[in-house]
C-alpha cells in the first residue's frame, strides 16, 4: 500500500484542492480525499510519500500511435528539416559509418517546407551511390528512394502503378524516386525486416521515452511483429505501458477464426479495433476531397467507399471488433459517415453491441457532416498536434474549407466522443506540445494572434480530457482509467507546477517529474 499526501490532485469534478492525497494499493486507488482524512484512514500504511505540494494528473494516453514506428524511428536519420540540403547533410553523415551495401533508413522529411519541393533518387546516389537508401515522409504516406533501392525493389519505367498508389515519373516515364501510399510497399517489401529481437529491444526503450513525456497508455495502429514483440514484454512482465492494440485488414480473418474480439487480452495489453483505410494523407494530396485542391483538378485517392466498409464492418462486428477508420479529406470521411450509418441499423438490427468505432484524425469535415459524428456516437481520434504542423499546407491545398479542418471545438460541442492523440512518428508524442497546439492552435512560440481559426480551440481542460477520459472511452476502459479516484487504476503523472496556473505558452515546456503506472513509480 502507498499514500500520497500534500498534493494538488486534479479531478474535475471537483473544487480545485478538493483532493489532496490518494490512497493506493495493488495498483488501484482505493481512497481519495483530504490530507487529514486520508492521513487518518490509512495511518498504519507504512509507505507514505510528501509531494510537496506537487500537481498530479491521471497518465495521459497517447490514442493514436506507430508503436513499432515510433520506436524504430529513434535509430532512423531524422530528416525532419527546414531544407533539403539539411537532409542530405544528414544523409551524408551517415554514409560515413554505414557498411557498403547496408540499407540506409530515414524518416521526417516534408516537402512543402523546401523551397524546390520533393527530391529525386539522383540527390541521394550522389551522396549514397554504394547504399540503398530509403527515406519515408513525415505523413508516412509518401517516400524517397534511390536508384539502387528502386533496382533491388524491381520498379523501372516499365512499372506500373499499383492499386491504391502512385509511382511519380519524369515526363519521358522514369521514377524520380517518389512513390505514394502503396507503391511505398514495393521497396519496403525488400528491405530486410527488422527482427523480432530487435523490436521488442526498441519497444523496450520506447516505453522509457514515453513514461517521460508523462504517457502511460497508447492506442498502437502498427502491426503483427509489433503485437508479438508486445506479447513477449507482456509476458516477461516488462510491459509497463497500457496498450490497446488495432489489428489491421490482413488480420481479421486469423484472428475471427480463433475467436479473438475488442477487449481480449491483460491490464496491459488487449486487442482494441480493426484499422482500415479510407484516403491518404494531405501532404502528397492523396486525401480524398469532395471539390479538387485549391488550383489543380485532383481529388486526391479514395481507397474505400462506404460499401466497402460497410462489408469489413458486418463482419468485424459479428465478432466483435470495432472499427477504427483513418479518414483525412472531406469526401473519405463523408464515406466513412455514410458506411457507419449503415453500420449502426445492421447492428442494432443483429441485436448486436454499439461498438466503440471510431474516425481516426478526422482532419476535414464538409458543413453538413458535422453533426453526424456525434448522431452516430462515433468517436472522432485526433491529433492536435496535426492542425499547427499543417495549418499553412491546409490553407495551401483546401482554402477557406480549413474553417472545419481539425475542428475540436465544433466536434465537441456537437456531443461526439473524442480522444486525441499524436500519430508518433509523424509527430512528437509529447502530450504537452499536444495541448498547447489543442488550447492555443499555434505552433511554440506564435503569440494568440497568430491562432488558425480559433473558434476551434479548447479550453485546457477539455483538451486534457482528450488525452484522459476521452481515449479511455474509445478504449472502453472508462471504468478504470483516466481518473484519478477510487476504483481506477493509479496510473498518473506528476508535475512541479499547476499547468492551470501557467500561460498556455509555456505548456510545451512543461516535462513531468514522476510517471507511476498501476502503483508502481515507473520513472522518477
Amino acid at each position: 500500500m502507498l499514500v500520497l499526501y500534500n498534493a494538488q490532485i486534479y479531478n474535475p469534478s471537483l473544487p480545485q484542492n478538493a483532493v489532496t492525497a490518494l490512497a493506493i494499493d495493488h495498483g488501484k486507488i482505493i481512497a481519495a480525499g483530504s490530507n487529514e482524512n486520508i492521513l487518518a484512514e490509512f495511518s498504519s500504511c507504512p509507505h507514505k510519500e510528501n509531494m510537496s505540494g506537487k500537481f498530479i494528473l491521471p497518465g495521459l494516453t497517447d490514442a493514436h500511435i506507430h508503436l513499432e514506428h515510433f520506436s524504430h524511428s529513434q535509430t532512423l536519420i531524422d530528416c525532419e528539416t527546414t531544407t533539403l540540403d539539411e537532409t542530405l547533410k544528414r544523409l551524408a553523415d551517415r554514409v560515413k559509418v554505414t557498411p557498403p551495401g547496408m540499407w540506409i533508413r530515414g524518416h521526417g522529411w516534408n516537402q512543402n517546407l523546401w523551397a524546390g519541393g520533393f527530391g529525386n533518387a539522383e540527390m541521394l546516389d550522389q551522396i549514397a551511390p554504394r547504399n540503398p537508401v530509403y527515406l519515408t515522409a513525415k505523413s508516412l504516406h509518401a517516400s524517397w528512394a534511390n536508384s539502387s533501392a528502386l533496382t533491388i525493389a524491381g520498379i523501372n519505367s516499365q512499372t506500373p502503378d499499383p492499386t491504391g498508389g502512385q509511382i511519380q515519373r519524369t515526363p519521358n516515364g522514369e521514377p524520380t524516386g517518389i512513390l505514394f501510399e502503396s507503391a511505398m510497399r514495393l521497396v519496403e517489401e525488400v528491405i530486410p525486416e527488422q527482427t523480432l529481437d530487435e523490436t521488442i529491444k526498441n519497444l523496450a526503450a520506447a516505453q522509457k521515452i514515453l513514461w517521460e513525456m508523462g504517457i502511460t497508455a497508447v492506442h498502437d495502429f502498427d502491426g503483427a511483429r509489433c503485437f508479438s514483440a508486445l506479447q513477449v514484454l507482456d509476458s516477461e512482465k516488462q510491459l509497463h505501458l497500457r496498450v490497446l492494440k488495432a489489428i489491421r485488414e490482413e488480420m481479421l480473418e486469423p484472428a475471427l477464426e480463433i475467436g479473438l474480439r475488442s477487449g481480449f487480452g491483460s491490464d496491459f495489453l488487449r486487442m482494441g479495433s480493426l484499422k482500415l483505410f479510407m484516403d491518404g494523407a494531405l501532404g502528397p494530396q492523396t486525401a480524398a476531397m469532395l471539390e479538387p485542391y485549391e488550383g489543380t483538378n485532383q481529388k486526391g485517392i479514395l481507397l474505400l467507399n462506404s460499401d466497402s466498409l460497410f462489408e469489413y464492418g458486418q463482419k468485424a462486428a459479428r465478432g466483435g471488433f470495432g472499427l477504427a477508420v483513418h479518414a483525412i479529406g472531406d469526401a473519405a470521411n463523408r464515406a466513412a459517415l455514410d458506411g457507419f450509418t449503415r453500420l449502426r441499423k445492421f447492428e442494432q438490427s443483429e441485436h448486436l453491441p454499439t461498438l466503440r468505432h471510431r474516425i481516426e484524425h478526422v482532419q476535414l469535415l464538409h458543413p453538413a457532416d458535422k453533426a453526424r459524428l456525434a448522431r452516430l456516437q462515433v468517436i472522432a481520434s485526433m491529433q492536435p498536434i496535426h492542425a499547427t504542423s499543417d495549418k499553412d499546407m491546409a490553407e495551401r491545398h483546401w482554402g477557406k474549407r480549413s474553417e472545419l479542418a481539425y475542428a475540436w471545438q465544433t466536434i465537441r460541442e456537437s456531443g461526439a466522443p473524442y480522444a486525441f492523440g499524436s500519430d508518433a512518428p509523424v509527430e512528437t508524442p509529447n502530450p504537452f506540445i499536444g495541448l498547447h497546439a489543442a488550447v492555443t492552435r499555434c505552433r511554440s512560440g506564435e503569440t494568440l494572434d497568430h491562432a488558425w481559426y480559433p473558434t476551434e480551440r479548447l479550453n485546457l481542460a477539455d483538451a486534457i480530457a482528450g488525452f484522459t477520459t476521452g481515449a479511455a472511452y474509445a478504449a472502453g476502459w472508462e471504468d478504470w482509467q483516466g481518473k484519478l479516484q477510487p476504483g481506477y487504476a493509479a496510473d498518473l503523472i506528476l508535475l512541479d507546477q499547476n499547468i492551470f496556473e501557467i500561460s498556455p505558452n509555456d505548456l510545451p515546456g512543461i516535462k513531468p517529474i514522476g510517471t507511476m503506472v498501476a502503483g508502481q513509480w515507473v520513472w522518477r
